[in-house]
């Protein structure tokens, strides 16, 4: 599966426009407290394990987006966007979200 932000795959036509695919993934508030209880890894400004639970929450967005996409019958995903939003009353979770359109190519 060929993912890309750009609206097309170099040296490949776009044969079919299958629609829009999504994946998200939310961490919510007690992942961030207990990451931030563990401060002691934060080296340069930076929190390796915070970074880590990010990755897998991106991670598991583009899973998810594949998923789509394939069961759509898709060869690639254009035009990806990837999001991140703080959400909660208390900006308590933080949601990765990825979008774009699934395609057939030539």
């Amino acid at each position: 599966m060929i993912l890309t932000t750009t609206p097309n795959v170099d040296g490949r036509h776009i044969t079919a426009y299958l629609g829009i695919v999504t994946g998200e993934a939310i961490m919510g508030a007690n992942l961030f407290r207990d990451l931030f209880a563990g401060i002691r890894d934060i080296v340069g400004g930076r929190s390796a394990a915070y970074e880590k639970e990010l990755r897998k929450a991106r991670e598991t967005a583009l899973e998810e987006l594949k998923a789509a996409a394939l069961s759509l019958g898709a060869d690639a995903v254009v035009g990806m966007d990837i999001d991140y939003e703080v959400l909660g009353e208390k900006n308590g979770m933080l949601m990765v979200s990825v979008s774009g359109t699934a395609v057939r190519l030539g």
